[in-house]
């Protein structure tokens, strides 16, 4: 069957991903638009003879496969230990403590935030948990010390970002989910763009410091307290416990001793203690935590359930083909395919939450990389660092909302925005910087022995043919 000369199956695929886009904008949920979509087409396709009924039986065992996923369960495991974590008490100790280490010298609470705020996405996981907790805290003492309102609402929303590429991240679970990568490999990978993010993010604060020195003014001598054991109690009582937690959750996994969910379940149990330990944790405390996970996982799962929907109807009318072909011959190569997709990417963050992405567009990608002999967790933890751009972006990005929400009236929304483009790119000049120079992902991963196969030879004794004379005749 043919529509305006062109044969039907070569349609299907680029009426699916406009008509996703068109319910995407109208405003429909991700989750049902996806599944609205791959159903419709779907029984377009069998009534065109695209593909067959029992195409569609593959459905529930793609759905059962989803919520039998161990791998999954480390979602809401990481979402409850950082909405425990958020209410317990830490974020203080860490900002006040450091915030007095550093407030001598210009952009010192800046440098705090910035410090703090990679401490608590290596504890927590979560954005929403790192931008309020610093946002209530520091804001008010950097508007009260005289800070630019422009860098002290971007470094807050900034640093409440890191927590996308900083382990143990949630996009990175997810990624390594949809990329069939290990989660381990994921968080390695992840570890030298992380330092490289914190760097560029206070190599910033020390230009603005040196430039205009005005903007980011050190805490005036009678707001520091003397260096003596109280102050160094605090940052201690802070931190020990913020080691000794990140060593449950990451190093047990680098070092083999639990997977993710695993991992995931003793984080939730140290995030009791220190909830126990600052006094803070309440049976009120603990219904909110879990409400909070609760709506998230159940809209992950959603998300999932409908990306597979319209993931299998787009197989099914060959739309991988059609992807690879779309994205395998841009000039350039790999370097070209790697810069279309991430200023794709980057664009489609303005409309699309993190999750939505992974679901819907990285499979597509995936097997493009692969045949362009992309490392796939490589691949994986560039997209990470874009995808935490989504959070930037004004007026969409969630870490801008997050700020919103909390920040006092006297702090304009447009000061927020504007505050958040040179993080943005800052952001984005990550991007290019692993682009560029892949061993700042590829340096940390553990490959194992490394054996050119053509070096392999496999000798085997001949084979042994045995004498007929010898064989009996059975009558």
């Amino acid at each position: 069957m043919t529509l305006l000369g062109i044969p039907s199956e070569d349609l299907m695929p680029p009426l699916m991903f406009g008509g996703l886009v068109l319910f995407l904008l109208i405003g429909f949920p991700a989750a049902f638009s996806l599944a609205a979509v791959g159903l419709f087409f779907g029984f377009a396709a069998i009534e065109l003879g695209l593909f067959p009924e029992a195409w569609m039986f593959n459905l529930p065992l793609r759905v059962f496969n989803i919520l039998s996923n161990d791998l999954l369960l480390a979602i809401p495991f990481f979402t409850l230990m950082g909405a425990i974590l958020e209410r317990c008490g830490l974020a203080e100790d860490l900002l006040e403590g450091t915030g007095q280490l550093f407030g001598k010298v210009p952009g010192g609470l800046a440098y705090a935030v910035i410090v703090v705020g990679a401490i608590l996405g290596a504890i927590t996981g979560t954005v929403a948990a790192s931008v309020i907790a610093m946002g209530m805290i520091s804001l008010p003492i950097m508007m009260r010390y005289g800070y630019d309102m422009r860098i002290a609402t971007g470094v807050i929303a900034a640093s409440g970002t890191i927590t996308q590429v900083i382990p143990p991240s949630l996009v990175l679970i997810v990624l390594g989910d949809q990329l069939g990568q290990s989660v381990g490999d994921m968080y390695a990978g992840a570890i030298g763009p992380s330092l490289l993010q914190i760097l560029l993010f206070m190599a910033f604060i020390a230009v603005v410091s040196i430039v205009a020195p005005q903007k980011v003014p050190p805490l005036p001598p009678e707001a520091l307290q003397p260096r003596d054991w109280k102050l160094w109690w605090r940052v201690l009582r802070g931190m020990v416990p913020s080691v000794v937690l990140i060593f449950m959750v990451l190093g047990t996994i680098f070092m083999g001793l639990a997977t993710p969910t695993e991992a995931g379940a003793m984080g939730v149990v140290g995030a009791m203690v220190l909830a126990t330990l600052n006094r803070r944790l309440s049976w009120k405390l603990v219904r909110e935590a879990m409400g909070n996970t609760m709506r998230i996982t159940a809209m992950v799962i959603f998300i999932l359930i409908g990306a597979t929907v319209f993931t299998l109807v787009f197989q099914g009318v060959d739309g991988g083909i059609w992807i690879e072909h779309l994205l395998s011959y841009l000039p350039g190569g790999a370097t070209g395919f790697l810069i279309f997709v991430n200023v794709f990417i980057f664009f489609l963050a303005f409309f699309l939450d993190f999750f939505e992405i992974a679901f819907i567009v990285v499979p597509l990608l995936a097997p493009v990389a692969k045949n362009l002999g992309i490392d796939l967790v490589w691949f994986g933890v560039l997209l990470c660092i874009n995808l935490q751009t989504a959070f930037m972006h004004p007026p969409f990005g969630f870490a801008l909302f997050y700020l919103r929400g909390i920040a006092p009236k006297e702090v304009r929304t447009s000061d927020i925005y504007w505050g958040a483009v040179p993080w943005l790119f800052l952001q984005l000049a990550l991007v290019a910087v692993v682009i560029y120079w892949p061993e700042s992902v590829t340096y940390f991963l553990d490959r194992g022995p490394k054996v050119d196969p053509s070096t392999v030879t496999i000798d085997l004794p001949p084979p042994v043919i045995p004498d007929p004379q010898s064989v009996p005749i059975f009558q």
